[in-house]
Parts: C-alpha cells; structure tokens; sequence
C-alpha cells in the first residue's frame, strides 16, 4: 500500500507536465497536441454546437429518455485522455471528455460525470452503479467476455523510456524486456499483457522481467523519472504526447499492440445502438474529426463506430 506521503509526491512530479498540456496544438495539425505552441488545447470548444440527432435519440430506451440524464464513471489521469485541465476547479478536458460531451448532445442527453480508479470502473458497470465507462478502455477479447463496447478510437498498447535512455529499438517482441523492471497502471490491458506472457523469458534462457503496477499515473511516470522502473508501458496516444512535453524526460520507444477504444457498458446494456449512432453522427458531421485535430491524434480515427468488435489481431 503507497503511503499519503507517496501520492503526494507522485502528483506533484505530475504537475509540470500538466501545466506544459495546456499548451495546445493548431487544430489543423496531426502531432501531438502541446507540442506546438501557443494554442491552448483544453480551451478549444468543438463541442458545444453539436446539435441532437432526433434519429439517434430514438434509439434510447425511453426511461433514458425520460430521465435525461446518464452517470459515466470516468478515470482522470495525464492528457491527451482525461485529465483536469485546471487543477483548482477541476474542469475536466481530454479526448474522452470531449466525446463523451459530444455524444450526449447528440442524443439530448446530461452527463453525470463521476471520478472513479480505472480499476474500479468496468466493475460498477456490472453492480449498476455507472451507465457508461469512460478511461480509453481497450477492447479485448478478455474484457468482451463481460463488457460491451462501443468505439470512437484506435489507440493501443506502447512503451517509453527515459530521454537518455540509450534504447531505441521499438518492442516488438516482449522477450526484449526481459531483466528489466516495467511499469504500468493497475488494472489496465498493458498489466494483463504483461504478466500473462512473463514466462516468455524463461523460455529464451533469460531473467525475467517484473512488473511494477500503480493506481496513480502520476506515479508511473515518477518511477521512470527516478529509475525505479526501466520502460513505461501504456497508451500509444498517451505516451506520445508526454514525450512532447519537455518536462516529461521520456522518449516515446513504438507501438506494441493497437486496441479499439471505447465507452464501456454492462453486458447486454441497451444503451450502445444509440451510442454507435451517436459517434457515427459525429464522424458524418465533421465533429470526430474536430476533436482529434484538438488532441493532435488524428492518426488514430476509425472510419465508423462499431459494438464489440473482436480484439485487434
């Protein structure tokens, strides 16, 4: 268990790369979002004139309608995802934020947004205690066994290292981390992988490597900071984009694995026609791709929302 003492550092070693976020990337541009300049990237609204879609809105079930009123539980962490981009009001910002905001104007819909640990979150779908899951939620095989999803991004698993880190080959391969220490964030699809494939090493005749896992992503990047970790593996969006940030001093080191993203549901929810169409409307109007030009991740659009599709190979 991490003490206070410990999240408190964690966070503060966060807030320098918080800060240099809000610098945001010209809305016409495909890099990282911060890494150019003066645009302020939390402060571009691409949302608030979507209009409804009666259409779409129709494919709510009527008590939704009626209610109005939908509760997300959603995990906050470092951009371009989700993150606060005003720490003294918590006004949130990110690429889940927006869609989340644009989708439920499409279907005429107010979002209760409540904070929750990413690990927490796909759990309380089930118990009812959130609608929908926001936390750029990767589709896999394992997680459609009790989830459904419907997606609005490709986004995937990748791995960082310290500016001065003199790797540079990209992971292709797991058995290139073996004898090293690799962190990542608890509960998420990078731990599964991880530690469901670490006898790839004792195969190869080779130390293992281990596996550091942290509620706090804050934590995570200070443990590469302060050498406690080797390599840093997460989303490929969101370790690229710390890259970009000077304060960081990590290197982006290659993609591993691409995952559709998606809002998350319970199993058999009759929520996710109305979510497709709701994304789907925002691909055809222009929306989808105002917002991924606002993150500096247009690489990572999807030509149409699906409902659980199968995992990438």
């Amino acid at each position: 268990m991490r003490t206070t003492t410990a999240r408190r550092l964690s966070a503060a070693a966060l807030l320098p790369v918080l800060a240099l976020a809000a610098c945001g990337s010209d809305p016409g541009t495909t890099g990282p979002a911060g890494a150019g300049g003066a645009v302020t990237a939390a402060a571009q609204d691409v949302v608030s004139g979507v209009p409804k879609s009666d259409a779409a809105a129709a494919l709510l079930p009527e008590e939704v309608r009626a209610a109005g009123t939908l509760t997300f539980g959603a995990s906050f962490g470092a951009p371009p995802t989700a993150f606060y981009a005003d720490q003294a009001t918590k006004k949130p910002a990110g690429i889940d934020v927006d869609f989340t905001d644009a989708v439920a104007r499409v279907l005429g819909l107010t979002v209760q947004r409540e904070e929750a640990a990413f690990e927490t979150i796909l759990p309380a779908l089930d118990s009812g205690k959130f609608d929908v899951g926001t936390g750029n939620f990767g589709v896999t095989t394992a997680r459609l066994r009790t989830i459904d999803f419907v997606t609005y991004i490709d986004d995937g698993q990748g791995f960082a290292v310290r500016r001065d880190d003199t790797r540079t080959e990209p992971v292709t391969d797991l058995v290139q981390l073996c004898g090293l220490t690799v962190g990542t964030g608890a509960g998420t699809t990078f731990e599964t992988t991880l530690n469901a494939r670490k006898d790839v090493c004792a195969a190869a005749g080779r130390k293992p490597y281990e596996v550091k896992a942290f509620s706090d992503s804050g934590a995570v990047l200070t443990s590469l900071q302060q050498g406690r970790v080797d390599v840093l593996m997460s989303t490929i969006n969101g370790l690229r984009y710390q890259a970009a940030q000077e304060a960081s001093g990590t290197r982006f080191l290659g993609e591993f694995h691409r995952l559709d993203v998606g809002f998350a549901f319970r199993k058999g929810s009759k929520l996710t026609p109305a979510f497709q169409a709701a994304v789907n409307q925002l691909i055809k109007d222009g929306t989808y791709e105002r917002i991924l030009r606002k993150w500096g991740v247009a690489d990572s659009a999807v030509k149409e929302s699906l409902i659980s599709p199968p995992e990438h190979p």
